[in-house]
């Protein structure tokens, strides 16, 4: 053989082993690849349904009391947000945040017709906020992220309560930071009532047969918090196992034949859907902004970060039930469901009988008259489109304002998720009706229902009808955002001023100038 003939030959002999070894190669980082797929897949989703020691009593917020009253009968409290430690587990401290306490904070409490005043003082490191969640107030009291409060500063908004019983929230506000602030402890309820609410013979003993329920996912590291976002986490952060009102594996002994829940989901990113162990049914009588015109009998209920409702459980003799969160198949594709928290399962809170319970008045079947626009009327459409690159294409800018609305008037926003991942849709001051979910009437739970906030999952179309009472303030905006808060801090928010009619909306400052003492 030639010597050409031979230098072919090892060259074609070379590159079979070249094409070998890379052939090699490829296999292995595709079985690599997939083998680290079906490792994260596999390992994505949560449940702790059946684990729970239910070892701890549950800790119930105690009712804030007014400190005084003024002249006008303006009521007022005290509400300062504190840094601490918390013994979730014995003899493990963990670094956490509070309103009047080391975490979390107590519930307010007032009537319908109220003029209250909250003195908020800061003595945190840093700045943050109190928004009201689900309150109609003047947008200088909103406690959004232009009214921030520096370390050692006081912020005293002050309002008239002018809506219906309800259970609302209140929660820090910081532009890109809220999540944190949250995830530290900085909640608690706020519970207004009415006489028509009074009247009704619903559970109402709060702390007895009338329970707050405010549900949080965590998780920890070591003796902290960790919360840190999970590979593959597009809707935020996702905790391992759940607390109510601070309290791990939570239990409550009940002495009432019915029980009333004031479920809170105050996680940042995680969906609930709440229900029992054993299946029950239960009577779903109160949305965000009050009382449903008629009990709902359901089995389950999803609330998304920020919403709120109440429930209404009979009990029987010496028996014990679970609150759970079920698995839930409407947060898009089957990548969303499994790496967005829709697989999941968690026992959230044991209830205990005792072995004689007080008897309860059956429940009305009517509750009360919400008051939410239904459309008619309406002078205005708006459009919005959700993504976590923004709402309608833009992300939240202080100093920008988005929308204009007329005092007085009743508009319909359509908003619209086609992001492939679940969103939901937070209006400040205002309380809204839900006219369309794709088009069609509004499932049982939404029909009629006060709202404030909606669970928008992906490939959802809503229609909801706002009324704006203002008062007009064409420099102080309101927000609209996803309350995902991971979503809400990357600045899926955008703002609206209420203005009277023919004013032109002003310049919102830019959020650098934050509250001393005052209003």
């Amino acid at each position: 053989m030639t010597k050409t003939g031979t230098r072919n030959t090892g060259g074609r002999r070379t590159l079979k082993r070249v094409l070998i070894t890379l052939g090699t190669v490829v296999a292995v980082l595709l079985a690599a690849l997939g083998g680290g797929f079906a490792w994260l897949w596999t390992g994505a989703d949560t449940s702790t349904a059946g684990k729970s020691s239910f070892a701890n009593e549950l800790v119930i917020p105690p009712l804030a009391e007014h400190t005084r009253v003024k002249a006008d009968g303006t009521k007022v409290f005290d509400l300062e947000m504190r840094a601490g430690e918390t013994e979730f587990r014995p003899g493990r401290p963990t670094t956490t945040w509070g309103f009047n306490g080391d975490h979390l904070g107590p519930t307010l409490r007032a009537e319908r017709g109220d003029k209250v005043e909250v003195r908020v003082r800061n003595t945190l490191d840093e700045s943050s906020t109190v928004h009201w969640h689900g309150m109609h107030l003047p947008a200088r009291m909103d406690g959004g992220p232009h009214q921030m409060v520096r370390p050692g500063a006081t912020w005293t908004p002050h309002w008239k309560i002018d809506q219906p019983a309800a259970t609302l929230w209140y929660h820090p506000h910081p532009h890109g930071r809220t999540a944190k602030h949250v995830q530290r402890g900085l909640a608690g309820m706020f519970l207004l009532d009415d006489e028509r609410s009074s009247a009704l013979p619903l559970p109402k003993k709060y702390g007895v047969d009338d329970l707050p329920v405010i549900v949080q996912d965590v998780k920890f590291d070591g003796d902290r918090f960790d919360d840190r976002r999970g590979m593959m986490q597009d809707v935020g952060f996702l905790g391992d196992r759940t607390m109510v009102n601070g309290t791990l594996d939570p239990y409550r002994e009940v002495r009432d034949e019915l029980v009333r829940l004031r479920l809170l989901n105050a996680s940042t990113a995680r969906t609930y859907s709440f229900g029992f162990d054993d299946s029950r049914r239960y009577a779903h009588i109160a949305t965000d902004g009050g009382l449903l015109e008629r009990p709902v009998e359901t089995d389950r209920l999803q609330l998304s970060p920020g919403e709120r409702a109440e429930i209404v459980v009979r009990m029987r003799p010496g028996e014990r039930t679970t609150l759970r969160s079920f698995p839930q198949d409407n947060y898009g594709d089957a990548w969303n469901t499994r790496f967005g928290g829709g697989d999941d399962s968690f026992d959230i809170l044991q209830l205990r009988a005792a072995a004689t319970l007080r008897p309860s008045p059956a429940l009305r079947e009517r509750l009360g008259e919400p008051e939410v626009p239904d459309g008619s009327g309406a002078v205005r459409a708006r459009h919005f489109d959700l993504k976590r690159s923004g709402i309608n294409g833009h992300k939240m800018a202080m100093d920008r304002v988005d929308e204009t609305v007329t005092r007085g008037t009743t508009e319909t926003w359509t908003v619209r998720n086609t992001n492939g991942m679940p969103h939901n849709f937070h209006v400040h001051d205002v309380q809204f009706r839900v006219l369309e979910v794709n088009g069609k009437t509004p499932p049982p739970h939404l029909l009629g229902a006060a709202k404030d906030t909606v669970f928008v999952p992906s490939g959802t179309t809503m229609k909801l009808a706002l009324r704006f009472e203002g008062p007009a303030d064409p420099d102080t905006p309101y927000m609209y955002h996803c309350h995902l808060l991971y979503h809400e801090d990357q600045g899926m928010m955008g703002q609206f001023v209420v203005v009277e009619k023919g004013q032109r909306a002003g310049q919102p400052d830019s959020g650098e100038h934050e509250a001393h003492a005052g209003h």
